[in-house]
């Protein structure tokens, strides 16, 4: 069916809820977004599917929330009664929509006799992983976009072990939603029918309080904390989900000088003091570094809506403030944990830490220090979870941190995916280690590349939208596989990784296969020891390239940076 019959269809459905046909009256005769509309069906994938809110089959709206639901209902019944009955958790952030998509998808979910379990308000993404495992149901479903624009909203399925589903599970859903027909007419019961049938059960203190106990087992050092409880932080929750659940972790933990950013403590969808509610964006923080030159904060931390993603700006002598990377983060706290576990006495032997293969070095070299093994995974924080759950099935190894370049960090497993609030206290007391030396984070991170080595990493974006966009970007992965760089930034390629094809190839032509599972991703190893790696992000019209460079000053390794762009952008042109 042609992209105009579809929207005819929608156009003429006597049933279509009113707000989508207000929208699609506003969008008669702007063939160029119709078309972007309704030309295919929102993207069902292994990170579930994120959009725009609006109508049309490419967009986030009631029916194609239905459609995926009813999908997963069909993934439960092929599992049998036991699956049924144990039922679905879900829970939403403060995006537009959130909770009435929530309530959607538990509609359709009792249309087949379905249990769902519903948060009674907005809740964050970790506190959904731990309430799939706390409560033992069958799969979890988060309704969020995580740091996208006001515009968009998403879906997120969970399996049983409280992480994304794993590829092949994925795929297998995927083939279920994208089976479903007519997304217009799928079978749903009333909130009365559901309530009446025990089919909703409505929750929220009761998993909070769980939640927040097992995060007391997060921080390591309590007599350090009760020396410093006095640690100035200023938190943000970016107009999100972490508000009730951050400060409440911070004062469990025993830290007793927080200070909420007020412009944006309350939930907003629309984020209204921020370009981006982004805490990979630095100017997410410009209201908080302003409140922390203020009161002569210490540290300023944000979360982004959902609270999985975590940044950190830390005070520097002159009374500034300078906001970290997501790789900086996890080198200090991947440094300061091996420490705090080796003075306790509490440093196993088979300890290891999982990281994406995206993700910087820095943190691997300084789990060496320690014998601690780093295993690299494919980017997404479920190939985390599995690792975790392997090692507790054969007790090969012992899981002690994972963590993304993109803001992503994992201390405690009674979570399955990154865990933002898990962060937030831990680094609370990472400053206040330091703080107890007269130091402060950014001193602590200068120790670290004195010790190890500069490492300097970034992520370069490039949006390719609309019908043509993904086209493109396949393209441009062809031609780099077509054609590999001899190097970037002058700089010889020593190691090609395609994990597509699952080959590991040395320059001089010797080629070995690697033990990952498929993936679309290109990574360049070069002489000096830094790397390069393409991507297509899941979750975004964006094509991602990461740089890792390293080098004996920071002078040297930013030039590096700047060089290895500088050929990116090159190659980027040429094709």
């Amino acid at each position: 069916m042609s992209w105009e019959n579809t929207y005819e269809t929608w156009k003429n459905y006597n049933h279509l809820e009113e707000e989508l046909r207000e929208d699609l009256e506003a969008l008669e005769g702007q063939t160029d977004d119709l078309e972007d509309a309704f030309y295919t069906n929102l993207e069902f994938g292994t990170a579930g599917m994120r959009g725009v809110i609006g109508a049309g089959t490419n967009r986030m709206n009631t029916y194609t929330v239905r459609q995926a639901t009813e999908g997963l209902a069909q993934f439960i019944e092929e599992r049998g009664e036991e699956a049924k009955k144990r039922g679905v958790v879900i829970a939403y952030d403060s995006r537009h929509k959130s909770p009435e998509f929530s309530l959607e998808a538990a509609k359709t979910l009792g249309a087949h006799g379905i249990k769902t379990y519903l948060f009674e308000s907005l809740r964050t993404t970790p506190e959904l992983s731990f309430a799939v495992r706390h409560l033992g149901t069958f799969a979890g479903i988060m309704m969020t976009a995580s740091h996208n624009p006001p515009e968009y909203n998403g879906y997120k399925v969970y399996g049983e072990d409280g992480g994304q589903f794993p590829p092949a599970e994925a795929d297998e859903l995927t083939r279920y939603v994208r089976a479903v027909e007519n997304i217009l007419e799928i079978d749903v019961l009333d909130q009365a029918a559901l309530e009446e049938q025990g089919l909703l059960e409505l929750v929220g203190e009761n998993i909070d309080e769980a939640y927040l106990e097992k995060l007391q087992t997060v921080n390591i050092d309590q007599d350090l904390i009760a020396r410093n409880r006095d640690l100035n932080i200023v938190f943000s929750p970016l107009h999100g989900t972490a508000t009730m659940i951050g400060t409440r972790a911070l004062e469990n933990a025993g830290f007793e000088n927080v200070t909420l950013v007020p412009e944006q403590a309350q939930p907003d969808p629309d984020f209204t003091t921020v370009k981006s509610p982004n805490p990979e964006d630095p100017e997410a923080f410009e209201l908080a570094i302003a409140l922390g030159k203020e009161i002569d904060a210490e540290v300023l931390i944000a979360t982004d809506p959902d609270a999985d993603r975590l940044g950190m700006a830390t005070r520097l002598d002159n009374g500034e403030y300078q906001v970290l990377t997501g790789n900086q983060i996890a080198a200090l706290m991947v440094d300061y944990l091996l420490k705090a576990y080796e003075k306790q006495g509490r440093l196993p032997e088979n300890g290891t830490i999982i990281k994406s293969i995206v993700s910087s070095e820095l943190p691997a070299k300084i789990a060496e220090k320690w014998a601690v093994d780093t295993v690299d995974v494919l980017t997404g924080f479920k190939f985390i979870a599995q690792k975790i759950k392997e090692y507790e099935e054969t007790n090969e190894k012992t899981f002690l941190f994972g963590f993304e370049e993109s803001y992503g960090y994992l201390l405690e497993s009674f979570v399955r995916d990154k865990d933002a609030i898990q962060a937030l206290i831990f680094l609370a007391e990472l400053a206040a280690y330091y703080k107890e030396q007269e130091m402060t984070c950014y001193d602590g991170l200068q120790n670290i590349f004195e010790e190890y080595g500069y490492f300097q990493e970034k992520t370069i974006s490039i949006t390719m939208s609309g019908i043509s966009g993904a086209e493109n970007i396949k393209r441009l992965m062809k031609s780099l596989r077509t054609n590999t760089p001899d190097a970037f930034g002058g700089v010889g390629v020593e190691v090609v990784e395609d994990y597509l094809e699952g080959t590991r190839q040395k320059i001089n032509g010797e080629t070995s296969e690697m033990a990952f599972g498929a993936a679309d991703v290109l990574k360049y190893y070069l002489e000096d020891g830094s790397w390069i790696a393409a991507r297509p992000s899941g979750t975004e019209p964006k094509i991602k390239f990461y740089l890792g460079a390293v080098a004996d000053t920071q002078a040297a390794v930013e030039q590096k940076v700047q060089d290895f762009e500088s050929t990116i952008n090159q190659l980027i042109g040429e094709k």
